[in-house]
């Protein structure tokens, strides 16, 4: 009897040195998980930071051919150097001084009277105040939600998705319409290209727009003019 004891003992004292085993082997284990989990999150945070930091327009390569269309965001903290243009609009302060030579020159189409540039850069509150006050026009009309969405994506770009937002597209206003031929045939000479012509509203998916004007720098705007394309093509065909 002493000696049937005496092995029940023994076997609980395995089975408990076991358990007490598997309980610190447990224990390191979690630890190290832990640490791990820690360092990972320091070194995330750490990644993070790095790569939070704003993205202001000096520091982008070939600043002047950012693809900003329904299909393409601006990039993440983007930011621009503004500067105030006559009629309290503003701009990207490099297409500054192109932007005043160009409607001062095309006065001669415009009764001698310098055009007006009437939207610049904005917001993306402003961008999403405009975009949520065409919907509901079209919602007015009568069309449905998804009906006046689609038809105010064809004037206005989303919020986060539209040139307006990086300062070097210009909206002009003149007193005659001729301005606007004028522009067509002489905007490159500045820098400046027809964004938004009609028969490439598939391609950039905005209707036409005589009024709108975008920044790409004269060398590219010569070849888009020559050439008869629009910003998308052109970049396309130099990938």
């Amino acid at each position: 009897m002493k000696k049937t004891n005496n092995l029940k003992f023994n076997n609980f004292l395995k089975v408990f040195i076991i358990l007490l085993a598997i309980v610190v082997l447990i224990v390191i284990l979690w630890d190290n998980f832990c640490k791990n989990v820690d360092n990972l999150s320091h070194n995330s945070s750490n990644y993070s930071s790095t790569n939070n930091t704003s993205n202001t327009s000096n520091d982008i390569e070939n600043w002047n051919l950012i693809l900003v269309n329904k299909w393409n965001k601006i990039p993440d903290n983007y930011n621009v150097e503004l500067v105030e243009v006559p009629g309290g609009e503003k701009v990207d302060k490099r297409i500054y001084e192109p932007l005043m030579q160009m409607l001062n020159d095309a006065k001669e189409s415009n009764w001698n009277k310098e055009p007006i540039v009437v939207a610049g850069y904005r917001t993306n509150e402003k961008q999403t105040e405009l975009y949520e006050e065409r919907i509901e026009g079209y919602k007015k009309d009568g069309y449905s939600e998804k009906e006046a969405i689609t038809e105010a994506e064809k004037w206005v770009s989303v919020p986060g998705y539209s040139e307006h937002q990086i300062g070097l597209a210009v909206d002009i206003n003149g007193a005659t319409y001729d301005l606007y031929f004028w522009l067509q045939e002489n905007s490159y000479k500045y820098g400046f290209i027809f964004r938004y012509p009609g028969n490439k509203t598939d391609i950039t998916g905005i209707s036409e727009e005589v009024w709108h004007y975008r920044y790409v720098g004269k060398e590219v705007a010569k070849e888009i003019y020559d050439k008869g394309i629009c910003l998308e093509e052109y970049l396309e065909n130099i990938k």
